[in-house]
């Protein structure tokens, strides 16, 4: 049976960080002016997308899963695997790392690890991540968080848009104010704050730090990871493979005219970060306008997307 793609209505999460860039940049209803992530594609119970569309308008995506596990192939697993984020940060997030999945699973009830990946959309001139720290041994690490010796520990990497970076579980790093990325990560919600810059909320408080548990997942000495792309051009676009690995592939597609594809993974997750276009699937025509994102379930087979548009597109 051939399966149609499937839209979903994203949900929106307000951030001390957070901005009004998801307006901005994607004319998103925004529930405030510091909302700093739009939880793009989640089966994630902290945050669940809705069904826009269709003949599952109105489901989650959680249920989907849960009930018709065909439209993913029939793939294992108790849970969605992977979470796609649009994240604004309008201020610094904290410095913090996340654990892998066998030490989130002991320590945080079952719950996946979180290594994810970030693709830049756009950020400001000299805009920087944290991306790793210098520390080479686990002691000198606790000597200089217990020092407060920030700029020694921390190591800063200079942005610009198109940029692409693999997050893995242990990296130590933080995205910096002016900075728009689109996160593919595993469907996770744990994070261990290491430095929160002594930010108090609106009640004068600072947030928690989890010190404990961030020394003992952290990668010591800090693990580079180079960035391999490979680059594909077919008539009506351009397809940039920026990784392949365990948790997840993850794609640039450049769609500039018309492009035609299969689908011949279990699903593809797409977002579109730019320009607008129109997907075609089995006789039947779909919208793409800048922030969309949708699912092509197993079985959706041929399709095409014409106009002048990028999406980022992701699979297990």
């Amino acid at each position: 049976m051939v399966q149609s793609p499937i839209f979903l209505k994203p949900v929106f999460k307000n951030r001390i960080w957070g901005g009004t860039n998801l307006r901005t940049h994607f004319h998103y209803k925004i529930p405030t002016e510091t909302t700093g992530e739009c939880w793009a594609i989640s089966a994630h119970p902290h945050g669940q997308s809705i069904v826009a569309e269709g003949k599952f308008k109105g489901k989650t995506l959680g249920e989907l899963w849960d009930n018709h596990r065909e439209l993913f192939g029939g793939i294992k697993g108790d849970r969605f695997p992977l979470l796609t984020k649009i994240l604004d940060a309008n201020n610094d997030l904290s410095v913090q790392v996340h654990p892998d999945d066998e030490y989130a699973k002991k320590h945080e009830n079952g719950e996946l690890g979180k290594t994810e990946c970030w693709y830049i959309i756009d950020c400001s001139e000299n805009a920087e991540i944290i991306y790793g720290h210098h520390a080479k041994t686990k002691e000198e690490l606790v000597s200089m968080i217990q020092s407060g010796k920030w700029d020694q520990l921390l190591r800063r990497v200079k942005i610009k848009p198109g940029d692409f970076f693999y997050v893995p579980s242990g990296t130590i790093h933080a995205i910096c104010k002016g900075t728009l990325i689109l996160e593919t990560q595993q469907s996770s919600d744990t994070t261990y704050r290491v430095y929160d810059y002594d930010r108090v909320d609106a009640n004068g408080n600072k947030r928690e730090l989890h010190l404990k548990q961030a020394i003992e997942v952290a990668t010591v000495p800090h693990k580079d990871y180079t960035i391999e792309r490979s680059v594909e051009v077919k008539e009506g676009a351009t397809i940039t493979t920026f990784i392949k690995n365990e948790f997840f592939s993850v794609y640039k597609w450049e769609i500039d005219g018309e492009g035609k594809f299969v689908q011949n993974h279990p699903f593809l997750l797409a977002s579109v970060i730019e320009g607008d276009g129109e997907l075609t699937h089995d006789g039947r025509s779909y919208t793409l306008k800048k922030g969309a994102h949708f699912i092509l379930p197993n079985q959706t087979g041929d399709f095409a997307i014409k106009g002048k548009c990028v999406l980022i597109v992701s699979h297990v």
